[in-house]
């Protein structure tokens, strides 16, 4: 079966339902490799290639000018998706001119505003005049269309797009966390945004705790991987999914997922969902239901840390989902005056307070 493509928002372009993730390559210094990868992924329809200037340094930015230069000889069509953490005129310009440089192009398809983690920090990058850079370089054809990288979860990120600022946006969802976010879709439907999910197995929990995320198959033959793609491709408002691969082998496995997709997917969706509770028993879910503490705790974002610490058994990886992805420290966790209204709150009664006093525990540096 051929490559699926959809359309990415109300922009034009439609994009191959999988997208290739430069932040994984397992050697970003054999060239070869990670261009031979770039290329399997090309021939199998693959058009929809996403990096940044922080992966691996600004070595994945490299590698991807190398591997986009050989998809123009052999005449693979692509379209470029990059990011900044930049928000002044000078600094996004700057960025940008550096970037076109790494990437041997002429212009960015599309270009993210990265990784907003709080509606303050999105406020703060309005103030220092990011859209306005943003705008002036898309006048100019240095970038084709202006997106968001987010982190927000609930009713935040669904208020992040509803301001109608942007033409597409990228945020983690999958088996693992899609109630976190599912607001989100609200947004992409009322603005005709393009969507690019990444993250699609949960940064690798799904895979490696496959017995947890069996309610994801729709056949029992299908590999939890499998399951875990096709259920986000029953998702009419995702335009790609980004799989970050580590070597040809992963690009592969991630094509036969999507050359099995097939439209009956769609009548499965709700009933998937459905099936999910068991599967996350003692995890939270990230309903955000439990997000009123009195203390302004961001309650969500330190269960989905101490998830990890459950699933992976590691109080340092839930340290690294902290900081690396929340922007967050122990000390927050500290705050807890284990008034309880988190626990009457929560649809999994999770013991919070306690995890909390875990979390508050773990080095704050």
């Amino acid at each position: 079966m051929p490559m699926i493509y959809r359309d990415y928002g109300s922009t034009g372009a439609r994009v191959s339902a999988l997208g290739f993730g430069g932040m994984r390559f397992e050697d970003i210094e054999n060239h070869d490799a990670c261009v031979d990868m770039m290329l399997t992924a090309a021939r199998g329809g693959v058009n929809y290639f996403d990096t940044a200037p922080k992966y691996f340094g600004t070595k994945s930015e490299e590698v991807f000018g190398l591997g986009l230069q050989e998809m123009r000889r052999q005449g693979l069509p692509y379209y470029l998706a990059t990011k900044t953490f930049e928000s002044t005129e000078a600094g996004i310009r700057r960025e940008v001119e550096a970037q076109l440089t790494r990437l041997g192009v002429d212009v960015i398809d599309f270009y993210h505003v990265w990784c907003i983690t709080t509606l303050a920090d999105w406020r703060e990058r309005q103030r220092n005049g990011a859209l306005s850079a943003l705008g002036r370089l898309k006048d100019e054809g240095l970038i084709r269309h202006i997106c968001v990288s987010s982190h927000l979860i609930g009713e935040e990120i669904r208020e992040l797009l509803m301001e109608g600022v942007f033409e597409g946006v990228l945020f983690g969802y999958s088996g693992y966390n899609f109630q976190t976010r599912a607001r989100a879709f609200e947004a992409i439907r009322a603005h005709s945004l393009g969507c690019t999910i990444m993250n699609p197995l949960g940064g690798g929990i799904i895979p490696q705790h496959p017995q947890l995320f069996e309610f994801l198959k729709v056949d029992p033959r299908e590999s939890v991987v499998e399951a875990a793609i096709l259920f986000l491709l029953a998702h009419r408002e995702i335009s790609t999914i980004l799989v970050g691969f580590g070597n040809t082998a992963h690009v592969r496995v991630a094509l036969q997922a999507v050359n099995s997709f097939d439209e009956s997917r769609f009548e499965t969706l709700q009933e998937i969902k459905a099936r999910a509770g068991a599967g996350f028993e003692g995890l939270c879910t990230g309903c955000g239901y439990c997000d009123h503490c009195p203390e302004e705790i961001p309650i969500p974002k330190l269960m989905d840390a101490f998830n990890h610490r459950l699933l992976l058994g590691d109080g340092g990886k839930a340290l690294s989902r902290l900081k690396m992805h929340w922007d967050l420290s122990p000390e927050e966790a500290a705050k807890c005056t284990a008034c309880g209204i988190c626990e009457g709150l929560c649809t999994q009664h999770l013991p919070i307070i306690e995890r909390l006093a875990e979390l508050a525990e773990l080095p704050s540096t």
